[in-house]
């Protein structure tokens, strides 16, 4: 028995939606299931719902990433895949990501199409095979717009340190990226695990069609509150991409209004989904 279902028991399930209703829906707009190369994948999923419950996580929106860089086509196909099945397997707490690498061109659009229209994905989930401003990306992003689902790309400005990851988008790419189109909603992924938060923060100011989501390891503090101030507390998204109590924390404890984190917590990703009808 989950924690929901023993808090529904012993209130009653009218007591227990009211509950919600007066929080609000949480919805975690990024985290990740495990790739199936080890025998503990089955387990640690489990764990990651489990966590969920007990930290009042309604909803997770996950992406499923394989190993191996640059990405193959049977790595993001099989991940895909696994997806699908465990959005079934945990139907209605894991929202899907289709994961894919652009570099495969018509593939890669295709595999996207089928598992929005097909599988019920509410998003795409880009990481560092290419920057976003790459022109073999623009295929992907002029679906999305299309599909009326957001990208949610990985991203860092890691100024300081040598960078391990050549093609890595920061929050500037991903400003330029929805200049170009302008009708793309875009995620900029972890402003707790990207480095130079507060330059990301900034970087983003007039990029409207670009929310920033709050998952990270990083536990400085201020990063929800300056996120709130500089881009307003509808473009602010709750994540936690596996740092689970720090990322509910962070927002739980920001000095922020409760109408504003309402907003972060899931009103602000509910509404992304609702462009879809998700």
């Amino acid at each position: 028995m989950t924690r929901r279902d023993l808090v529904a028991g012993l209130l009653g399930t009218n007591v227990a939606a009211g509950v919600q209703a007066k929080r609000g829906k949480v919805i975690d707009a990024h985290n990740h299931l495990n790739f199936h190369n080890r025998p503990g994948w089955a387990e640690d999923d489990r764990k990651l719902i489990e966590a969920a419950d007990k930290l009042g996580i309604d909803q997770l929106c996950c992406s499923i990433l394989p190993p191996e860089r640059p990405t193959t086509l049977e790595g993001f196909r099989l991940s895909n895949r696994w997806l699908a099945e465990a959005m079934g397997r945990f139907r209605g707490r894991v929202l899907g990501y289709c994961f894919v690498n652009p570099g495969y061109g018509q593939e890669a659009v295709d595999e996207v199409r089928r598992y929005v229209e097909e599988h019920g994905f509410i998003g795409v989930k880009l990481y560092n095979d290419f920057r976003v401003t790459d022109p073999k990306v623009a295929p992907i992003i002029e679906l999305a717009a299309r599909l009326r689902v957001p990208i949610l790309h990985h991203a860092g400005h890691a100024s300081w340190l040598p960078s391990p990851q050549p093609n890595i988008s920061d929050a500037g790419d991903i400003a330029r990226a929805a200049s170009a189109h302008p009708e793309t909603t875009f995620i900029c992924a972890h402003i707790c695990g990207g480095g130079d938060w507060e330059w990301s923060i900034k970087a983003l100011r007039d990029a409207r069609g670009v929310y920033f989501d709050t998952s990270g390891s990083v536990a400085d503090e201020g990063t929800v509150e300056l996120a709130v101030r500089t881009l307003g507390a509808e473009r602010v998204l709750f994540a936690c991409d596996l740092s689970m109590t720090a990322s509910v924390g962070r927002v739980r404890g920001a000095e922020i209004s409760e109408g504003d984190r309402r907003k972060v917590m899931g009103e602000n990703m509910q509404r992304i989904l609702a462009r879809r009808g998700a």
